[in-house]
């Protein structure tokens, strides 16, 4: 009886093949999808192939996670656009003088909540954590929500 070895060369590196256990996030991409697509084809049983329906299927599936992955992409990029429109379509709030209101986190004897009301100078504008941040001239912080009535400058 003859006994030959395997050499690594028969063997399939899935890993190595794939690199998914290395990704940081978890998360699969296209790319992944492709390589786990062609290492499924490339492993197949011979006596049994993969039918013409199951692979259209999983193309399919293919194609809609890449347009997803697409559209993603774009609506960040369009997010990150309108972030700026936003400071600069506030900027123009800056030398005017604005009434506010703000909620104090107190209940009045009525049972509703009271605010707190003012008015400032608008000094500047800035972006902090995903929205627009005015600075008044005696240092209180407002949100465009905060703001009721802009006086003029």
């Amino acid at each position: 009886m003859d006994m030959k070895t395997i050499s690594q060369g028969y063997y399939v590196p899935a890993a190595d093949q794939l690199n998914i256990a290395e990704k940081s996030n978890g998360s699969l991409d296209k790319d992944d999808f492709l390589k786990i697509l062609i290492t499924q084809l490339q492993n197949q049983d011979p006596t049994n192939p993969m039918q013409d329906r199951e692979f259209i299927a999983q193309m399919a599936q293919f194609s809609a996670l890449e347009q997803t992955m697409n559209l993603s992409k774009s609506f960040e990029s369009f997010a990150a656009a309108q972030q700026q429109n936003q400071l600069i379509q506030y900027s123009s709030f800056i030398g005017k003088t604005v009434k506010w209101h703000e909620l104090t986190g107190e209940m009045a004897e009525t049972g509703k909540p009271e605010t707190a009301e003012g008015e400032g100078k608008i000094t500047s504008v800035r972006f902090v954590d995903g929205s627009v941040e005015f600075l008044l001239e005696d240092g209180k912080k407002l949100v465009p929500a905060n703001i009721s009535e802009v006086i003029g400058g």
